[in-house]
């Protein structure tokens, strides 16, 4: 404790410094109002709303209509009296009339939400949803005052459209139903009401609710969900039952249940429908899979505080997905003790085969890749990489795509060094992420990190959103080193745990985790439109030094290594951490030890990928 109060008090001298990093009108009066703190740290004024949803919801296998009723206990702890709400429906991106960042097939088209009713704290709405987009404000008739309560019942309906993605009918029977009720969005203290409408390009910002699910679903469909099941007892037969029950304690692979045994209509039980009920607190969304066919498997890992489940359900003999059970049981671990090093938060892990590679809370949908298992099993590693961010850490994804998609890349690459070796990790890093972004340079590949992800379209959002973001964050535990850079992103992810964090706190958490004034990097690599490209400009023996100069042409603060070729062709390496960087980001004077007389002499970035590589070595 006292060593971080001293850490805080450091940072906190540097408030003149720390404020040089360009803050947008909005967030700086969150910070005057004292909901946020230039430590870092959640301001003494900060606030966050929340809900609990009582959810019934039932999928018809037949019509593929999807229809419920919910109840909302909203509570308003703004200091801001609400005199309306905003309700959310992503699937309404599914309507003809709405909106898109691309084409879409016919059967990708619905007609979108249909709300029977709503109703707030007993008053009736006259609600037209067929002009609804993805959010709609809801003018209330009774102003929602600060620091209290409203109960808002809403019942509705959508079908499910042909055309699975995040979403949707993956086959005739087998259902992905995310984002499959209406919600209240998020007001927080730097925009309000989250208005921004869902384009099928940026994800989700979704607040810390409780969630609870009954789910009636056809006689032999299983369900699979977010949060714990409440009820297997009520919905599986005796055998499935014995079997599952296994998998929560087991260190082993358990087929709960095959196809044959899925298909010959024995699983569940015989009831007409059946209602698989689940539960879970303080978690920023729920969704749930159901096939009747799709083959289960369980298996369970102690980490150091519990034991948690992990699940796959996929078509039988889907090479890839045979694996998967095992390789959740290795990844939940490997994150948990390594990178991020916090452990696996919630009591299960599920993942289904389907057509998305996307995350979920608890919940994955990934597409199988049976011919590269080191691809899949990355996919998978990616998408439960994700439980940490957004998912532990309430990221705006929406606005700030690269909190979320950087980390979950990174922390890709580092267990993927595990699981394939150093070298497999980096050609994989290097060939998927890295080279597509640095060999194009077209304009849109170099607006800032910074720029808010709805305003960046196409190849441009996806290198901001996933490789420069990424880049960053290695660029940074280079510098700093892996214990000090461990210690600083923990302190970021113990300040904005369940709560909603924006890039200066990350920026200033990691000041304040690590004691450092980190404000040169940030500018450098968030606020830019620079990219990778080292230039060798002067090169020569000095007896036993070698003397370089290096224009950083790109611009960005990378590390390198400086290899050494001797006559007799042994070779000698010397890295460079970003830090050689921080008082001249333009050019730079290298002085490395020469033991024998130097043939050549290579810049080389290894992830950092260089835009103009011919002019990294230098012949002597």
């Amino acid at each position: 404790m006292k060593r971080i109060f001293l850490i805080v008090a450091s940072v906190l001298s540097w408030q003149v410094s720390a404020q040089e990093l360009y803050m947008p009108r909005n967030i700086k009066k969150a910070y005057e109002n004292g909901t946020r703190n230039i430590s870092g740290a959640p301001g003494k004024n900060y606030w966050q709303n929340k809900g609990i949803y009582n959810v019934e919801v039932k999928v018809d296998a037949k019509t593929k209509i999807v229809s419920g009723k919910e109840t909302i206990i909203y509570s308003n702890n703004s200091p801001n009296n609400l005199e309306e709400l905003a309700i959310r429906f992503v699937n309404n991106l599914h309507k003809p009339e709405s909106p898109r960042s691309g084409s879409v097939s016919k059967d990708f088209l619905s007609s979108g939400l249909k709300v029977k009713s709503f109703i707030v704290d007993g008053s009736t709405y006259n609600v037209n949803s067929e002009s609804w987009g993805t959010v709609e404000k809801i003018k209330l008739n009774k102003v929602l005052k600060s620091k209290s309560k409203a109960e808002v019942k809403i019942e509705w309906e959508y079908p499910l459209s042909v055309q699975s993605g995040r979403e949707g009918q993956i086959d005739p029977e087998t259902f992905y139903v995310a984002y499959s009720f209406p919600r209240i969005s998020v007001y927080d203290d730097y925009n309000g009401w989250d208005m921004l409408p869902h384009s099928d390009r940026q994800e989700f910002y979704n607040d810390f609710n409780d969630y609870s699910f009954a789910i009636s679903a056809p006689k032999n469909f299983v369900v699979w969900s977010t949060g714990e099941f409440l009820n297997p007892e009520e919905v599986l037969q005796p055998e499935y039952l014995n079997r599952f029950k296994s998998s929560l304690t087991s260190d082993e692979v358990i087929h709960i249940a095959n196809e044959a045994e899925m298909k010959s209509g024995k699983v569940t039980k015989n009831s007409k429908w059946n209602i698989w009920k689940f539960k879970v607190d303080n978690i920023t969304d729920f969704c749930f899979a159901m096939s009747n066919h799709y083959v289960w498997d369980g298996s369970s890992i102690q980490l150091k505080t519990k034991r948690s489940s992990v699940q796959t359900a996929y078509k039988a003999g889907t090479k890839d997905f045979e694996k998967y059970t095992e390789w959740m049981r290795y990844n939940l671990k490997w994150f948990s003790e390594n990178w991020p090093g916090v452990e696996y938060p919630f009591p299960t892990m599920t993942a289904i085969q389907g057509y998305a590679d996307m995350e979920y809370p608890m919940m994955i949908n990934n597409t199988s890749i049976p011919d590269d298992l080191q691809d899949a099993r990355l996919t998978a590693d990616h998408e439960i990489a994700h439980t940490y961010f957004p998912f532990y850490m309430g990221i705006n994804e929406t606005r700030y795509a690269f909190m979320d998609e950087g980390w979950a890349t990174t922390l890709e690459y580092l267990i993927g060094i595990d699981e394939n070796g150093k070298e497999a990790a980096e050609k994989f890093y290097k060939n998927f992420r890295v080279k597509r972004w640095i060999n194009d340079p077209s304009a849109e590949q170099d607006q800032p990190i910074i720029t808010m992800s709805t305003q960046v379209s196409g190849a441009g959002y996806g290198n901001n959103s996933y490789v420069k973001s990424s880049l960053s964050y290695l660029a940074l535990k280079d510098y700093l080193g892996d214990d000090l850079f461990k210690k600083a992103l923990h302190y970021y992810m113990n300040n904005w745990n369940g709560k909603h964090p924006i890039p200066w706190d990350y920026f200033y958490s990691m000041n304040t985790g690590s004691g450092k004034n980190l404000n040169w990097f940030f500018n450098n690599w968030f606020y830019t439109n620079y990219y990778i490209d080292l230039k060798i400009t002067n090169a020569s023996q000095q007896k036993d030094k070698l003397m370089m100069k290096v224009d950083n042409v790109g611009g960005f603060a990378v590390p390198f290594d400086v290899i050494v070729t001797y006559e007799d062709q042994s070779v000698e390496k010397t890295h460079f951490t970003p830090q050689l960087w921080e008082d001249d980001q333009k050019k730079a004077v290298i002085s490395v030890s020469a033991k024998k007389k130097i043939k050549s002499v290579l810049l080389d970035g290894g992830l950092f990928m260089d835009y103009i590589p011919d002019d990294n070595l230098k012949n002597l």
